[in-house]
């Protein structure tokens, strides 16, 4: 992600979710070493993105968003997957990540890759006080992680790219 691409994360995420980061808050992400921002592009259009902190061995992922119009069609799994292939690349062995409860899309998503809710968070969402769950993925490694993750990547991506 780019200062460039922030006009159209902005609207994702207005789209997205009902709390939104400022402006500032991803100006800032876009200057912090330990973070990495993607976006997916498709038709010349950001049609979603995603972005995580690596702290020590560890990748926390912070957000991702596909617009409605786009979701079903694996957006959201791919930059997932770039996600953590960055934070492999990093040296990180496990990942965590909050969600809300009632984003069942995104918790199927997730454990698709072997994330685990192993806590809640009471009353982190301000915006209408939901709980978060909190998911671990123990295992960035592990052969099934991996064999997943290479399987999309070698998908073709005839209506979208993505990059940072």
């Amino acid at each position: 992600m780019r200062a460039s691409d922030l006009a159209d994360v902005i609207k994702i995420e207005r789209v997205c979710f009902t709390a939104h980061w400022p402006l500032n808050a991803f100006l800032n992400e876009l200057s912090n070493r330990a973070a990495c921002y993607l976006v997916a592009m498709a038709g010349g259009i950001t049609v979603g993105y995603a972005g995580m902190w690596s702290v020590m061995d560890e990748a926390h992922i912070t957000t991702l968003g596909v617009l409605p119009e786009w979701r079903r069609k694996r957006i959201g799994e791919r930059l997932l997957v770039e996600l953590l292939t960055v934070a492999k690349t990093r040296g990180a062995v496990r990942a965590t990540l909050e969600v809300r409860p009632s984003n069942e899309a995104a918790i199927k998503l997730y454990a698709k890759y072997g994330f685990k809710t192993v806590a809640i968070r009471k009353d982190y969402y301000g915006d209408n006080h939901e709980d978060a769950l909190v998911m671990w993925l123990d295992d960035l490694w592990s052969p099934e992680v991996t064999r997943q993750m290479a399987e999309v990547r070698r998908l073709p991506s005839k209506d979208a790219s993505f990059g940072d």
